[in-house]
């Protein structure tokens, strides 16, 4: 039984409420879900920048990495925290090659055929004034996710730090 507390210090409520704290105060530190995501910025047009081109390397990512990435929302001046990385590769009719990694935001229209970000798509389109015939990819399920799949997620790292620092302030105080 641990000592009574000092004169004018109150007690805890009940024996587990140092744990809670400490849950609730990893759990604020973790990101929201809200948070902007981190996208790959490039274009390359008939391979002039490599690092843009699939296949994709890590090498370069420092440098075309934007975080957070922020977009332009329809109808509103200005940009926005991202909620999605978005990747484009077609050839227009007239033969050149494009790919195009950035970010995007959901405008809020109620459909997905306008809106880019909520459904990855191939076939023929129209972008920058010309007719594409390619692929656009969207995700939202992690940073920097427009490159290749597989990220941490972080609610069982968090969970895992908790339980670890739970058994040691249990076990070692």
């Amino acid at each position: 039984m641990p000592p009574p507390p000092p004169p004018g210090v109150a007690s805890a409520p009940w024996p587990g409420c140092r744990h809670l704290l400490l849950f609730a105060a990893l759990l604020l530190a973790s990101p929201s879900p809200g948070a902007a995501i981190d996208c790959f910025k490039c274009v390359s047009v008939n391979g002039n920048y490599r690092p843009c081109d699939d296949p994709f390397h890590n090498n370069y990512s420092d440098s075309i990495l934007e975080a957070p990435c922020m977009g332009g929302r329809k109808g509103r001046n200005g940009v926005f925290p991202a909620t999605a990385c978005i990747k484009l590769v077609g050839v227009f009719d007239n033969g050149t090659r494009i790919t195009v990694r950035t970010c995007a935001l959901d405008s809020g229209t109620l459909t997905t055929d306008t809106e880019i970000i909520r459904m990855s798509h191939c076939g023929g389109f129209y972008f920058n004034g010309g007719y594409v015939r390619g692929c656009l990819q969207s995700c939202d399920d992690a940073d920097a996710c427009n490159v290749a799949p597989g990220a941490v997620d972080s609610l069982p790292t968090l969970l895992m730090v908790s339980s670890i620092l739970t058994f040691i302030i249990t076990t070692f105080r």
